[in-house]
């Protein structure tokens, strides 16, 4: 039988998961990005009381899994993509390093994920211009690394 904890932090999980994982993924890559969400989640058991009183927990455990995971500081991105994963720019990975933390995580975000500016700023509290600044200097500079040109 499960604690009414464990019942809590199982719906916690549920919930929270699906929003922070590409988060994670988004700002460290996919190896380290795992790690972290691992990380975050654990201390997020550990200190579950804690965490159910914090105020945007997505948030917050967004930066522990960063700090927890820092050690390593490697800015790794996406593999080989594996064969359910849909195909990319060969050179997407390599454009996306270039890019500022802030941007990248942003750019990934709203285009890769769907997430809105608003869930983008929530999670990084910062303002939604910012983020709307972050994209639009990201996708620029994308644009200017892969060679894509506005035929508009």
């Amino acid at each position: 039988m499960t604690s009414p904890d464990a019942e809590e932090f199982e719906t916690f999980f549920r919930d929270a998961e699906p929003r922070l994982r590409p988060a994670l993924f988004a700002a460290l890559g996919a190896e380290r990005g795992r790690e972290a969400t691992a990380e975050a989640f654990a201390w997020a058991w550990e200190t579950w009381p804690r965490c159910q009183q914090l105020e945007n927990p997505i948030g917050y455990l967004f930066r522990v899994g960063q700090s927890k995971t820092r050690r390593r500081r490697l800015r790794l991105m996406p593999v080989a993509p594996s064969p359910e994963e849909p195909l990319v720019e060969p050179g997407l990975a390599g454009a996306l390093k270039q890019l500022s933390d802030p941007q990248r995580v942003a750019v990934v975000l709203v285009h890769g994920f769907g997430w809105t500016l608003r869930e983008v700023a929530e999670l990084q509290s910062v303002r939604v211009t910012s983020v709307q600044t972050h994209v639009e200097r990201g996708l620029k500079r994308l644009r200017a690394a892969l060679e894509v040109t506005d035929n508009a």
